[in-house]
This record gives structure tokens, sequence and C-alpha cells, in this order.
């Protein structure tokens, strides 16, 4: 008995022991970081500048996985069906964090129990574009013609919940105005729609709408950041603008998450990285020419801009459903 405890003792001893060490001589392998959308899209270019000065600080290679479908999620899934190696990471938009569970049906995972942040990396705003010849210039003329055209301004998304729809659901409500919304598959076809003068406007990703604007075949109102962006330093924020709350804000982003579960020295070690990683002038540099503004921080700024976002689109989401 004496000697089953005694070496009971030290088993124990060396299991709590293995935690720390196993921290502090994390990577022993490669990670592996899911991406939820294909190779080419913001994300996959955003988690690939990334991983290769990541993996020269960590001295493991960081191998990019692309595993598209259902707005990201997928992605999200399959980091979690790795679960607690140490190794399995994602980056992701923030859709599979804050809406996905409102909008994706059986989600597998609960964002707020299943997923640990790790860094927000880089944020978006969308731009409100119009046809070249839409009777108002400023955010306030257009929210004027919606006041006194209640309904008949339509504008079009990229699909029922994407982010442009939901942003333009969040204006209409903070302006109080009611706007018709008709969904389309890529933004290319809703500025094919804005320039034939099928729909007055729609909120979109700046590089979608700079070409035509240039053009002369559409123009930009505002921008939904909170601050003006650094590559469009002309275009107004529409906070504060009329009817807009000062605080008004509508953005996209990226951020690289871990399981719940995951060793928090690794998940400190892994922010600290990012952070040096961002402040860095070229990928900077080359984040900003893609339309993305890097964002360092810490992971409790990052769980709390989730919790933020969750709260805010859930109930935009609240008021559309509430209408059907």
């Amino acid at each position: 008995m004496f000697h089953h405890s005694k070496l009971s003792c030290i088993a124990l001893a060396a299991i709590c022991a293995a935690g720390p060490l196993a921290a502090e001589d994390w990577p022993s392998a490669p990670l592996h970081l899911y991406v939820g959308f294909p190779a080419g899209s913001s994300p996959d270019t955003i988690a690939r500048l990334v991983a290769e000065p990541l993996a020269d600080a960590l001295g493991q290679p960081v191998v990019v996985e692309n595993k598209p479908g259902a707005g990201g999620v997928i992605g999200v899934q399959q980091m979690l069906a790795d679960k607690n190696d140490g190794l399995s990471f994602a980056v992701t938009i923030n859709g599979p964090l804050t809406t996905a569970q409102r909008l994706v049906e059986d989600l597998s995972y609960d964002p707020a129990t299943d997923i640990a942040p790790v860094a927000l990396i880089a944020t978006s705003p969308l731009v409100l574009g119009v046809t070249s010849d839409f009777p108002a210039d400023t955010v306030a003329g257009f929210i004027e013609q919606a006041t006194e055209n209640p309904g008949d301004i339509a504008y079009g998304s990229v699909g029922h919940g994407s982010g442009a729809h939901l942003t333009a659901e969040l204006f209409a409500n903070e302006a109080g105005v009611e706007l018709y919304h008709i969904p389309f598959q890529s933004y290319a076809e809703v500025t094919t729609s804005i320039i034939g003068h099928e729909i007055d406007g729609g909120f979109m990703a700046p590089s979608a709408a700079m070409p035509h604007v240039e053009a002369g075949k559409m123009k930009i109102l505002g921008i939904t950041s909170s601050a003006p962006f650094p590559s469009l330093p002309d275009v107004p924020v529409m906070a504060g603008q009329s009817s807009l709350p000062e605080d008004f804000r509508a953005e996209l982003w990226n951020g690289f998450i871990a399981p719940s579960g995951t060793d928090p020295e690794i998940i400190e070690r892994l922010n600290s990285e990012i952070v040096e990683i961002l402040a860095m002038p070229e990928v900077a540099d080359k984040l900003l020419a893609m339309g993305w503004q890097v964002q360092p921080g810490s992971t409790e700024a990052f769980a709390t801009r989730i919790a933020e976002d969750t709260a805010l689109w859930g109930a935009v989401i609240d008021g559309i459903e509430a209408r059907q």
C-alpha cells in the first residue's frame, strides 16, 4: 500500500510538472492554421502574411490549410476537430464567431465556450456606394432621400446575413429609415447593378467600389469605420452624420483563434508574436493595400470586440426576424 501511494505521488508530480514544461517546449511540431475560405481570398492572404513571420519566430512551420465553406464555419470546425493538441488554430472573419450561431442551423460549436480568442489581426470598413447621379452627395443627403421616399431606395448586398446586408440594416435602424434589400451572389453583381441603375447603391468593401468611382461610374458617400480610413482619408465617416449616432461603426475583421482549453501560456505567446508581426511596416502596408488596417491588441481586447459585435449584430438580426 505504501509503495502504491508513493508511486502515485511520483506520477502526480510528473503530470503536474509536465504542464509548464510542455508550454516551455512548445511548439515541438508544425502548427496547422485553418482558413474557412479558398486560396487567394482575403482571409487566406491575411493568414499567410502572418504565418510566415510567425513560423520564423516559433521555429516551426505554420501550415495554412484552406477548408472553405459555410461562410468560414468549416474552417473553425476543422480546428475544433483537432481540439487541444496545442498545434491547431484558425484565422477567421467575424461571422463564424459573432453571427453564425444565429444564422447557421445546427451549428456544431458555441463561439462563447468552444473558442479561445488569441489576437485581432485587422479590420476593414465598408463604404456606401451609390449611382453616379444619385440625388445626394453626402450620407446626410442619402438619409434625407430615404426619409422622403420610404422603401423606395434599393440596395444590393452579397446575400442575406452577409456583412453588407447586416451593415445596411444597422444603418437603416440607426438612421430611422426604410430601405429595400436585393441580395446578389457577389460584389461584382452589386456594382454592375449600381452602374446599370438597376439599384441605387449598397454597402461594400472599398476595393469593390473604388475602380468604379475612379472611372466616374459610382460615387462614395461615406465609410463605416469610427475614424477616417488611411487609404481613403477624404471619405467622411458616417458616425454623427444626420441621425446616426456618434459611435456608429460597422467593420469586418479577421482574427486568430484557438480551441478553448488551449494552454494560456501558448495563447499569450501567440498574441505577443502576432502583435510584433503587425508592427512590421511591410505587413501593415500589404494589408492596407488590400483594404485592411492592422489592429494589434491584447487577447482581452479581442474577446471584448467579439462580445460587442455579437450583441450588436444579434440585435440587428432580431430586428430582421421581427419583421418577417
